[in-house]
């Protein structure tokens, strides 16, 4: 029998009859610390003495898994409380391994978001899932992502057959994300599945929780469920840090993921962005800072190089509209983009362009 958590606040009867699976009802036990806007840091508390540690306290990796578009990037932005990875609806959007730092009383979880595994078509899908697997054998705990709204696939099921098959296997949490376009009876159906894996796939799930990290549902039960597998240790990063991400690398996925949006067949997989300069505007007083960002963004094909630019520049304007307005509210301070349009053909597939653009 498989324990699957709910908060109490859910009548668990007619799913737990449905899908034959056992629900443990979890009460809210605490609320995830908030990003500042316009910060990089958190409201956590002060942990900066070690002397104030809870005793028992608790740190280490969580690894958030799935395949592309399961929902994993937009579970870490709300276990953190801030935006650190770019969420869209477009496959494979994810291409570095992200980490998010969720800061309590009683734990520090360090979350990383990796891309999607996939079927790789071209040398950087290879690069990406070898990160993917690399990230399992030094992790503490997996959650992996297993939408709510969707059929468990192939894909899926690959996925799992993997982390069965590692030499080391960390303890598996279930994530039946994206609960809130389920039905009572479609998720009852849903977690029947994910339990079916275990039997099937040689898998043993530490527990079975769903989640909607848009309405918040679930993500304390999850967070406490993660930090279970976790050992007793001192904070691994400074208080209040939520990512160990540079400053350049938030902003050019930024700017990515302003030039995702409607676009179309092969053009999102193309798209590259890269930040050339980035600094305080000299000259400027103190109350007015101006950050001066110059980027480009890199693309496979002169022809996707004028769907990125559009009509007179107007997409390109509008990407930097965006872009700039996500940019200011995650740094605070005002900012000047100047963004070019660069064409470095069959980057995805050549080893010398993956490793200057760092993968």
């Amino acid at each position: 029998m498989i324990a699957v958590r709910f908060d109490q606040r859910l009548s668990c009867d007619d799913l737990e009859r449905d899908s034959g699976v056992r629900f443990a009802a979890q009460p809210s036990k605490r609320p995830l610390p908030c990003g500042r806007r316009g910060s990089f840091r958190s409201t956590g508390i002060e942990m900066s003495d070690a002397h104030a540690l809870e005793p028992g306290f608790r740190s280490g990796f969580a690894s958030i898994v799935g395949r592309p578009n399961a929902g994993k990037s937009t579970l870490t932005n709300a276990l953190v409380g801030q935006k650190i990875v770019i969420a869209s609806s477009k496959p494979q959007t994810t291409r570095h391994a992200i980490r998010g730092i969720v800061h309590r009383p009683d734990a520090q979880l360090v979350l990383i978001d990796t891309p999607g595994l996939h079927k790789p078509r071209t040398l950087l899908g290879e690069r990406l899932n070898d990160v993917v697997r690399a990230t399992w054998s030094e992790v503490d705990v997996v959650g992996v992502c297993l939408p709510a709204n969707q059929w468990i696939g192939p894909g899926d099921r690959y996925l799992v057959g993997e982390l069965a098959a590692l030499p080391r296997k960390p303890p598996l949490v279930a994530i039946a994300t994206k609960s809130d376009l389920a039905s009572p009876e479609r998720m009852a159906e849903h977690l029947a599945s994910i339990g079916s894996l275990e039997s099937s796939l040689n898998v043993s799930w530490a527990e079975i929780i769903p989640v909607s990290a848009l309405q918040r549902f679930q993500l304390d039960v999850l967070s406490d469920a993660l930090i279970n597998q976790l050992p007793e240790g001192p904070p691994l990063y400074p208080d209040g840090e939520i990512t160990d991400q540079p400053e350049e690398t938030l902003v050019a996925e930024l700017i990515r993921e302003a030039a995702l949006e409607d676009v179309h067949d092969e053009l999102p997989h193309s798209i590259m962005v890269t930040v050339e300069e980035m600094g305080l505007r000299e000259g400027r007083p103190v109350e007015r800072p101006l950050l001066d960002i110059y980027a480009s963004l890199i693309v496979e094909r002169d022809s996707q190089k004028g769907i990125l630019i559009g009509h007179r520049g107007s997409r390109l304007t509008q990407i930097g509209g965006t872009a700039r307005q996500q940019i200011e509210a995650l740094l605070g301070t005002p900012v000047y983009l100047d963004l070019r349009v660069k064409v470095l053909k069959e980057w995805q597939r050549d080893a010398k362009h993956l490793n200057r653009l760092g993968f």
